[in-house]
């Protein structure tokens, strides 16, 4: 009975203590703008990338802007605040709420046009330092 306790305790400490390098999270936040104006409704999703040493390098994070362009990131399928330390791919697209109850296409449109080049072609990089950041401020431009 002890050793399974043993056990149960050290799983439950690896859990614990997060993913990523050295298992670490941190407090992510920031402001988006578009064309130098702050956007709202805009999806920032956070994917670590994963090095030679390090192939499985943590969990993403996902926040969605206000109308003041805020957000703070949280874990996908954790909702714990904060992304995984080191370098992250950043995406962004424009979020539209999704109801539960409906299947289908959404109903309504997006009230922002973010252009596919910051989603499926993204190249923004940003590193996740390991105190984390108030300041993940993101310009994004449309033609």
């Amino acid at each position: 009975m002890q050793l399974r306790a043993a056990l149960a305790i050290g799983i439950l400490a690896i859990v614990a203590g997060g993913c990523g390098p050295n298992g670490k999270i941190a407090p992510v936040s920031g402001v988006v703008t578009l064309n130098g104006k702050p956007v709202g409704e805009v999806a920032v999703t956070f994917q670590p990338i994963a090095t030679d040493g390090n192939n499985v390098p943590g969990p993403s994070a996902f926040g969605v802007t206000g109308s003041d362009g805020r957000y703070t990131a949280k874990l996908i399928g954790d909702e714990s605040q904060g992304a995984t330390v080191g370098k992250n791919m950043v995406r962004f697209s424009a979020y539209v709420p999704v109801d539960p109850n409906y299947e289908g296409p959404p109903k309504t449109k997006p009230k922002v046009n973010i252009p596919s080049r910051y989603w499926s072609d993204s190249k923004v990089e940003f590193d996740v330092p390991p105190k984390g950041t108030s300041s993940a401020d993101f310009q994004l431009t449309s033609p």
